[in-house]
């Protein structure tokens, strides 16, 4: 009989786009989704045909905010609402990539004696997985680091999930597709999925410079794209880049980006040199500046300070990655172990 495992995670396309991975690996299984009811995995899931649940999700804040007094009910009937689904679907294991959403569905599958793994991409884990551990089975790691400051007995070193399709990349396609030649090394800058100002307003206010030695592909967010320069010779903006975008990436020589774990482990699987800026402290918890010192002193990227960032600064730190970009390239090919996630987390899955 086909093994059954229930998938979860959501509130951001990093807790989902990795479950998906996997799901286009698991042919010979019955899957199943749960997620919250209006967040952004629901089209991201039932757009692969997956079947998908629904449940009440709250979300779990580290600020005061009025809404926390009523999310733990939210939470709660989550709970309820996993456990008696579960109880239904009746699952082998439970696979989450965490997020809010994940934490009904991971104690849901407690309570019913369901085998539960959990990964988290970041050194340290977030708030959804901190609550959740507890629960799990197994802790699946992207960092080697991590497990220094978890629970050992759970701890299981896989690596990142890479999506196989970012791997088939055609350079000439993504070429043709930016309508660019290629004459120049093409810089690829991205702010994640809802954009970032910071790196967007630094980046256009260098774009006379660095035209002069680049072209450039900026995936700016929802909202950002900046009509005055719509039609500037060697530069395309766009809000995002969805089937092109393993094309896009095949063409790109160097990548300015944050340092979501997701992201950054799939340029490493690329082996494209990287210079990160990670959200300040002031905007998230700091896990990825975490990510990107880990990857700065393994020598796979360099990294730049979102709140003292300058366009001379990202052009000087431009200019020394690509001059040394085989060396970059060279130290990424002797860390491609940490981006075999897919094989490690589908060989504990199937034990």
């Amino acid at each position: 009989m086909a093994k059954k495992i229930v998938f979860t995670g959501g509130g951001s396309a990093g807790h989902v786009t990795p479950n998906l991975a996997l799901i286009d690996e698991l042919k010979d299984c019955n899957v199943a989704y749960i997620g919250s009811k209006n967040g952004i995995e629901k089209n991201l899931v039932t757009a692969h045909g997956i079947e998908y649940h629904s449940i009440s999700s709250g979300k779990l804040r580290r600020y005061f905010d009025m809404k926390n007094f009523g999310d733990p009910f939210k939470v709660l009937a989550g709970v309820m609402q996993a456990y008696w689904l579960l109880k239904k679907i009746k699952p082998d294991v439970i696979f989450s990539k965490g997020g809010f959403v994940s934490v009904p569905v991971v104690i849901g599958g407690w309570l019913n004696r369901i085998p539960v793994y959990i990964h988290e991409s970041d050194i340290t884990p977030g708030l959804a997985n901190k609550i959740a551990i507890r629960f799990a089975t197994k802790l699946f790691v992207t960092f080697e680091e991590a497990g220094k400051q978890l629970p050992k007995e759970k701890v299981v070193y896989t690596g990142a999930p890479i999506r196989d399709v970012l791997l088939k990349g055609d350079r000439k396609k993504g070429l043709d597709f930016l309508g660019f030649s290629g004459s120049k090394p093409v810089l690829l800058v991205m702010g994640g999925s809802l954009g970032a100002k910071k790196i967007n307003d630094v980046v256009r206010a260098s774009i006379t410079d660095l035209l002069k030695k680049y072209q450039i592909v900026h995936l700016c967010g929802k909202g950002f794209v900046d009509a005055k320069l719509a039609e500037t010779p060697g530069y395309r903006q766009f809000e995002f880049i969805d089937k092109e975008l393993p094309d896009v990436m095949a063409a790109s020589t160097l990548i300015v980006s944050r340092a979501g774990s997701n992201a950054i482990f799939e340029f490493l699987a690329l082996k494209k040199p990287m210079v990160l800026i990670p959200l300040p402290l002031h905007q998230s918890r700091g896990d990825q500046i975490l990510n990107a010192d880990s990857f700065k002193k393994k020598g796979l990227c360099e990294v730049l300070d979102n709140d003292t960032l300058t366009p001379g600064a990202l052009l000087r730190t431009l200019d020394r990655v690509y001059a040394e970009r085989y060396d970059y390239r060279e130290r990424m090919v002797k860390a491609q172990g940490a981006t075999h996630g897919i094989k490690n987390i589908l060989t504990e899955l199937n034990k």
